[in-house]
This record gives C-alpha cells, structure tokens and sequence, in this order.
C-alpha cells in the first residue's frame, strides 16, 4: 500500500456557533431555538481533521486569536493529530468564528474572518518548506485571495499538486487557475463560475470537480460530464459534508489517477459526516468508509 501522504492545508479556523431551530426564520422574525452548540471547525481546520482521520500527516498552515477559542481550536486540532507548527496565534484579532443555523435539514452559515485574515502571503512563505515537502495542498478563500494564490505559486515552484475548494466563491485570475491541479467548487459556485469563458475550454474543464449534494459529483472527460452518484442517508447535520468531501478527494488523488475512484469514495465520506451534529464529529477514518463501501457493493 505503500506510506500514507503528506499533505498541507492552507486555510480557516473557526469556532462555529451553532443553533438548531424547527424552521429558518422570515426575514424581521424571532424563532424559537431547540438548542445551541460550540463546536470546532473553519473550512481549513475541518478538511485538516478529515485528512488526519483518514490516515494522512497533516500540517495546518493558518492563524487563531489570543483567546479562550483561540487555544482551544489549537488543541483540538493536535488532538487530531493535526500537526500545528504552522499555526499562529496573533494578539489584538479575535479568533475567526461561524455562526450556523441548522433547520430543515440544511443549514445557512455566517462568518467572521477574525485571525484568519492574518493569514497572509508573507505568512506562508515562512513556511515554504512544510509545503514543498507535501505530496499535495489543499487551500479555500476563508483566507485572503491574495494568500492562496500565493499558495498557488509556492506549489508549482516546487511542482506539488494543489486542490482549490473556491468556497466562499470569489473571482478567480487566469494566473490562479493556470497553477490550480483541481477545483472543487459546490453547485451554487459553479452556476457563479459559468460566467467565466475560459472555465469552458477543455483545459480547464479537466480540472473541476463540481459537488452537487444529493445528486453526487460530477466531472469531465472529453468535454462531457460523468456523474458519481451520491449515496442515500438520512443526514442529521450537512456542516462539513463539502469539507468532508474536498479532504477524501484530495487524500485520494494521492492514491490513484482514477477521478472516477476517488469521487465515489469522497461521496461515501461525505455520506457518513453528515450522521452526527457539528462539522467535525462525523468526519469518518479511511476504515469507516472502506466499511461503507463494502457494504454498498454487496446490497
């Protein structure tokens, strides 16, 4: 089977604030609440706890606040096994928090950057040797633009594969995505990035991975877009699935050339994350989804 990867994420750390309630208030309205939630997670710490349960060594390269959250994310995620040489905690700048509403069996996300927008271009650069020694990097826009694109450019200096999760969308420059190996934007992200011509040339077709939910993830071959479909479970909380879903594709394509492959088992992790409350809790190990997958084939 050979080592496990070394892989590098480059993003978010967030306290996420969550409160469940029956059904998503009108705009001006009060709703009662059913309860309420502290619990770890930010795009970059959550695809780094995922990748860690799936057996990876993972370095996080990102920043917290000087505050109660702020050491409590840091520990958790070397709880995790997360390696956190690369997180740094920076006085005056609370620690980047998220505040979910859960109803409906969906979920609706808010979120205040904090410490995250520390994570500057110099920032990683301090750390080009963690990156360079990665076997991939897998990055989002919780952080600064400018950050990942920096990012970008450490990965192809040193010829190491990157994943761009383009989530929160913002425009990416023909500069980034030239650099970019795979982009993996949610269906809302895609209907935004379809405005962009050059995301339609063949070229840069090969490189999206679009995650529809229910339906699956689609990706092109010769121009024409093949369907991994999704599996069927009755979820209790989406928060994370996305994040799930980017860390097992990520881990995969370390594994195999097949996008195909690595889809279907990205779509079983996904699966599997959203049977617990909280963006994290669910995130399943490499043995719980190879266990799911086994007992899919024999239905």
């Amino acid at each position: 089977m050979g080592r496990e990867p070394i892989i590098t994420v480059i993003g978010s750390i967030n306290m996420d604030l969550v409160v469940s309630v029956d059904r998503k208030p009108n705009r001006g309205e009060t709703v009662k609440g059913e309860s309420f939630d502290t619990l770890p997670g930010g795009k970059g710490a959550n695809q780094a706890i995922a990748l860690a349960r799936l057996g990876a060594t993972v370095n996080m390269v990102g920043m917290v606040g000087d505050d109660a959250f702020g050491y409590e994310l840091k520990s958790n995620l070397e709880k995790e096994n997360v390696q956190v040489e690369a997180v740094g905690v920076t006085e005056g700048i609370s620690t980047g928090v998220a505040v979910i509403t859960i109803a409906e069996n969906d979920n609706s996300i808010a979120v205040v950057s904090g410490a995250n927008e520390k994570v500057t271009p110099a920032y990683i650069r301090e750390y080009e040797k963690i990156i360079k020694q990665s076997d991939i990097v897998l990055t989002q826009f919780e952080v600064p633009i400018s950050t990942v694109e920096e990012a970008a450019m450490i990965c192809e200096k040193h010829g190491i594969p990157i994943v761009l999760n383009p989530a929160p969308f913002e425009k990416l420059s023909d500069s980034l995505l030239d650099k970019v190996t795979y982009l993996t934007p949610n269906q809302h992200e895609y209907e935004l990035i379809k405005g962009y011509k050059r995301y339609f040339e063949n070229d840069y077709q090969s490189k999206l991975i679009i995650t529809k939910g229910e339906v699956g993830a689609v990706f092109f071959e010769n121009e024409k877009p093949q369907i991994v479909s999704a599996f069927t479970v009755q979820p209790i909380d989406t928060t994370g699935a996305g994040d799930t879903f980017n860390s097992a594709f990520t881990y995969m394509m370390t594994k195999t050339n097949n996008i195909e492959e690595a889809c279907r088992f990205s779509n079983a992790a996904a699966a599997l994350s959203v049977l617990k409350k909280g963006a994290q809790l669910g995130m399943p190990t490499k043995e719980e989804v190879n266990s799911f997958l086994s007992e899919q084939q024999s239905e």
